[in-house]
């Protein structure tokens, strides 16, 4: 099984990544959605945790630039930084939405330096919003991001847009379409159910 599909199984195992086909989840949005995505699961999960960690640095060791530091964005891409940081022997910092309101008053937390390279490393991708805020807040202290990675995206063709229109590359370990073409082949949903997610997607 490669390891998209690997990745897909154990998030669903786990239960981060879950699907229905009816009575379907509500966002914060108030958008209703089939598929509930709480990555934050996989912390206490060390095995999974661990192959989270090694598919990231594999991503990595494919970029032909090679990171300076590792910037996760606060607060769920904050463990993955770490855990990557440390198999990289890479300094690591992260990243808040807005700067503290308080204290020095940071946005990002820990040691940058202006002309270093750095990876964003997200949990999630629905809109790619918070993702590209986080390089936003790099590129004013001189940071240069190569590249967004997150564990799973839904594939939205907003998100696709939005880091276009930034100039960010962005990569995934899996995805909504590898989840599904999972539960797919395990007989957990028809091929007209898997048309019906598939259409909630691209219609989104």
């Amino acid at each position: 099984m490669e390891a998209r599909h690997e990745l897909a199984q154990e998030l669903l195992n786990i239960k981060a990544v879950q699907m229905r086909t009816e009575n379907y989840f509500t966002w914060t949005s108030g958008i209703k959605s089939p598929i509930y995505c709480d990555n934050r699961l996989t912390m206490s999960y060390p095995e999974v945790r661990r192959k989270v960690a090694e598919a990231f640095v594999e991503l990595i060791n494919e970029m032909e630039v090679k990171p300076d530091i590792i910037a996760g964005c606060a607060t769920a891409g904050i463990p993955h930084a770490a855990w990557i940081a440390e198999q990289l022997d890479l300094p690591m910092v992260y990243v808040r939405s807005k700067p503290k309101g308080h204290g020095k008053g940071n946005q990002i937390e820990g040691h940058i330096l202006e002309g270093q390279k750095a990876v964003v490393i997200e949990d999630l991708i629905s809109t790619g919003g918070s993702s590209i805020e986080a390089t936003e807040a790099l590129k004013q202290k001189g940071v240069e991001v190569l590249e967004v990675l997150a564990i799973f995206t839904y594939g939205l063709k907003k998100a696709a847009n939005n880091f276009d229109a930034a100039g960010l590359k962005c990569r995934t370990i899996t995805d909504y379409d590898t989840v599904l073409s999972l539960l797919a082949s395990n007989g957990q949903i028809n091929e007209s159910e898997k048309v019906t997610l598939e259409k909630w997607r691209d219609d989104l």
